[in-house]
């Protein structure tokens, strides 16, 4: 009896090291996977700086109260005001308003993914997340509790718009 336990416990321990191996292997992909997330970004901001013309205003102009500064001198995702269209945002931000005004209710960030055609697994949604964070921040979208975001309700002449309209 005593090989047969002792046969069960080498196995049960194999057995162990080689989920710890298949686990320690799936956080070192969704490391990567994050880190490629972050480099792809950084290269669309780049191109798209480095293709805007010097000096070129941001939408609003010069009218536009002062904000945080950006470190490198250009603001990707500028501040809504009145009148602000969001044909002035990188594409990539434009996709995401479109899902929310086609959705015309509140999305989650894995939600957004799949509307959108993107990849929905978590290093993408994670970085999808802080995009929508960011039109947020900025009131081109709402948050809402629940990590819902959708379009905000815009009072225009008087009449109030909800999202999708």
């Amino acid at each position: 009896m005593g090989s047969l336990i002792e046969e069960l416990e080498r196995r049960e321990a194999a057995a162990r090291a080689e989920a710890d191996r298949r686990r320690s292997r799936r956080e070192e992909l969704a490391r990567a996977e994050e880190q490629v997330t972050r480099l792809a970004i950084a290269r669309e901001e780049v191109m798209r700086v480095l293709a805007e013309p010097a000096g070129t205003e941001l939408p609003g102009g010069p009218a536009m109260e002062p904000g945080p500064v950006s470190p490198i001198g250009a603001v990707a995702v500028p501040p809504w005001h009145e009148g602000a269209d969001a044909s002035g945002l990188p594409r990539s931000y434009q996709d995401l308003l479109e899902v929310a005004a086609d959705a015309g209710r509140p999305l989650k960030a894995a939600q957004f993914a799949a509307a959108a055609g993107l990849g929905t697994d978590r290093a993408k949604v994670e970085a999808l997340r802080s995009k929508l964070k960011r039109l947020a921040g900025r009131g081109w979208l709402a948050e809402q509790p629940g990590g819902l975001f959708t379009l905000p309700s815009r009072e225009v002449a008087g009449e109030t718009l909800k999202p999708g309209r």
